[in-house]
């Protein structure tokens, strides 16, 4: 099979004097001396049997051939420097496919800017994330379906490091009828009304959580949701404090007057099933998933503010 007669330098003088202009600017972009440029343009333009640029007063054009091999030679060379990163990320040992499940509790904006960088980093790794509620996390531990956990249940036989803690108010629209009680509320106070619940994701051994015996339910499956629905007025709900910043400052969403059970806390663990077996994208991950974590605890702690 006969190989290419042009080269990867050819084009890449080629490109740089379309993009800077001149081969004078082109030379020292590329470190080269101009007549090194010039030499390698007119080269090419001799292997191809083709002009790529024609003299219009003292400056070169780029003629209609021109102008299209520039197209294809811009995807030529980008492409060699994907094969080049990539080859670097072989040689590096990312894994060809990553793993995450991390709980609803762990913002989804943190989590798409720890992806965001590790898609840099490791640009040949397949990403998954997926998020789990209550024991979905620990269900996809215990059945190897992840690299990394991010969970509130470190299931038997699995060693959970502590990334944080998170602060759950019970809380309802300021207008819902609990408010207008205006007195220190109970748990038969709350009876009556209907009570916003997340659903469990797992499918093996479900799981409820807080106080859920009020008359009535709205059962939904993302933390979100359970935060819009109170907004809305529909219920009252435990909603994690990091889900519901902005209604908690703008007022909409109140939270109630208990006796006892106003607030209560969750701790999210990071959990790899096999860290001696876990390669450098799964570390990765992890670092990046705990330096997200300390901004987050420290964003709260500068909130003084809220309640």
């Amino acid at each position: 099979m006969a190989g290419p007669r042009t080269t990867l330098d050819q084009w890449h003088c080629f490109l740089a004097v379309v993009d800077e202009g001149s081969y004078a600017r082109a030379a020292e972009v590329l470190h080269k001396s101009q007549s090194a440029v010039t030499y390698s343009v007119q080269k090419l333009e001799e292997q191809l049997g083709v002009a790529v640029f024609e003299i219009q007063g003292r400056r070169a054009v780029l003629t209609e051939a021109g102008q299209s091999l520039y197209r294809r030679g811009r995807g030529l060379l980008d492409e060699a420097l994907r094969l080049e990163k990539s080859a670097r990320s072989v040689a590096a040992g990312w894994e060809p496919q990553l793993r995450i499940v991390g709980d609803a509790l762990f913002p989804t904006a943190s989590m798409l800017s720890c992806l965001k960088s590790l898609a840099a980093e490791c640009p040949d790794t397949r990403l998954e994330y997926i998020e789990a509620v209550l024991s979905g996390a620990e269900e996809a531990l215990l059945e190897r379906r992840c690299d990394l956990a991010i969970t509130g249940i470190v299931p038997p036989g699995f060693v959970g490091e502590h990334l944080m803690r998170v602060r759950f108010l019970a809380v309802a629209h300021r207008d819902h009828p609990l408010h207008q009680l205006q007195r220190t509320l109970d748990f038969r106070d709350l009876r009556p009304y209907r009570q916003l619940v997340v659903r469990d994701s797992g499918a093996r051994k479900r799981r409820d959580s807080g106080w859920l015996d009020a008359a009535q339910r709205l059962t939904v499956s993302r933390i979100d949701v359970s935060v819009q629905a109170a907004a809305a007025g529909i219920g009252f709900a435990w909603l994690p404090m990091i889900a519901m910043d902005a209604e908690l400052r703008s007022g909409e969403l109140k939270p109630l007057d208990l006796l006892e059970g106003g607030e209560r806390f969750a701790d999210l663990f990071v959990v790899m099933p096999d860290r001696e077996l876990a390669g450098p994208a799964a570390l990765r991950a992890e670092a990046l998933v705990r330096a997200a974590a300390l901004r987050l605890e420290s964003d709260c702690q500068s909130r003084p503010d809220l309640p």
